[in-house]
């Protein structure tokens, strides 16, 4: 933390064309701003400073801005509903396994750049068995699916995690890596529907939908695809984008996430992005529910 001090003393006040004019207490007011700007300048982010990770760190042991005493201290609810129906209801459910709530939990985190809880999740997802060529590729990923500040947000987080537990180039997905197959048939389809719809509106949008997603990124195998759309549907119920769920859910469910699975992002989401995003995807989801099984 850094202390600022500002002292103060005599102000002499002198008339000047009938307006008083208080030089000591601008020269103190100025002081005061400079020293605060020069403290936030020299100063490290609040996370870097108390959550200082080390090579010896215990396996499990997860590095957290907030300790539980300091919920407690603002807010004993918050801290009773962290401890019981969060960290010991939600994460307990049986319904997705601990690594995919961890592969939920970190792309809503990205998707609605929520840093705060970054060093704590990402540390628990390697915990839980994401590799780091997998976190790696879900920061890629969301680049495109949340944005670029989204990514570089995580990859701040990241990079210190990455050092503290000794993460190598090796354990990272390489620029240029052998493709995934492309199922051409359904490629087909999808650009030439993309292509129909919006071609003439933004051919720029279309045609590097194809090139730099389709036959790209989401080719990339530091992503199954199953993950590779958890991820994305993930990310867009966690920033509301409702209206491009139901291709990807579909499609998620088209690579081997389960109903059941589906359903369970859908609780555990509410926790992390909040209720009115889980339940503004509800009707989404149940359409696609019922569409699969007729």
């Amino acid at each position: 933390m850094v202390r600022i001090t500002v002292s103060y003393m005599a102000v002499k006040t002198e008339v000047v064309d009938g307006v008083p004019a208080d030089h000591g207490r601008r020269s103190i007011i100025k002081a005061g701003l400079a020293a605060i700007i020069l403290a936030l300048w020299q100063a490290k982010p609040s996370w870097a400073l108390e959550n200082r990770m080390s090579n010896e760190m215990k396996h499990g042991a997860l590095p957290s801005v907030l300790s539980m005493s300091d919920v407690h201290t603002v807010s004993p609810a918050l801290a009773h509903y962290t401890e019981g129906p969060l960290l010991n209801g939600l994460w307990k459910r049986s319904e997705l396994s601990p690594r995919d709530r961890s592969v939920v939990t970190v792309a809503a985190l990205i998707a609605r750049i929520q840093s705060i809880e970054m060093p704590y999740h990402f540390a628990l997802a390697l915990d839980n068995g994401v590799k780091p060529a997998e976190l790696s590729g879900i920061i890629t990923h969301l680049a495109f699916y949340a944005g670029w500040a989204n990514a570089m947000s995580a990859v701040a987080v990241a990079k210190d995690i990455f050092h503290a537990r000794g993460t190598g180039a090796d354990q990272l997905p390489p620029v240029h890596d052998k493709l995934l197959p492309v199922n051409e048939e359904a490629e087909g389809q999808r650009a030439t529907q993309v292509g129909n719809n919006f071609g003439a509106v933004s051919p720029g949008l279309v045609q590097n939908t194809t090139d730099l997603l389709f036959r790209d990124l989401w080719l990339r195998p530091a992503l199954m695809p199953r993950d590779r759309s958890l991820v994305t549907v993930s990310a867009l119920i966690a920033n509301g984008q409702t209206g491009q769920i139901t291709y990807h859910l579909g499609r998620a469910m088209d690579t081997g996430l389960t109903q059941e699975q589906a359903s369970e992002v859908l609780t555990h989401i509410a926790f992390y992005a909040g209720w009115p995003c889980a339940f503004s995807a509800l009707p989404v989801v149940k359409d696609v529910f019922e569409k699969r099984q007729k």
